[in-house]
């Protein structure tokens, strides 16, 4: 019996990017006001795709994944960044960013 190999397809997460920018950009947001923000911002870099309503739910998943792991506090409705944990999250995201460029060009190379 032989094992396939599963294809994960990996590619950059422009809404986690934007959420951290913009966090750290201003003291602290509404929902509806970070929403706005962001997906402005992903209008910007044509990286809106999938429509409004599912991004506006993958932003509320990936802030509330980081209000449980201590990123953000939420007070209220208010959603206020830690900034120094912020910041170790934004370097770990550019790591990768940079080794998801890397494998990304040593593919096309090699075609």
């Amino acid at each position: 019996m032989t094992k396939r190999k599963q294809y994960v397809r990996q590619t950059q997460d422009f809404v986690s990017e934007e959420l951290v920018a913009a966090l750290l950009e201003k003291p602290s947001y509404d929902f509806n006001e970070l929403f706005a923000a962001i997906y402005e911002k992903l209008r910007a870099r044509n990286a809106a795709g999938g429509g409004k309503e599912m991004l506006r739910l993958r932003l509320y998943e990936k802030l509330h994944i980081m209000v449980a792991q201590g990123l953000v506090k939420k007070a209220e409705k208010r959603y206020t960044a830690v900034r120094p944990a912020l910041r170790a999250r934004l370097a770990e995201m550019a790591a990768e960013k940079a080794k998801f460029q890397a494998r990304h060009s040593s593919v096309l190379h090699t075609e």
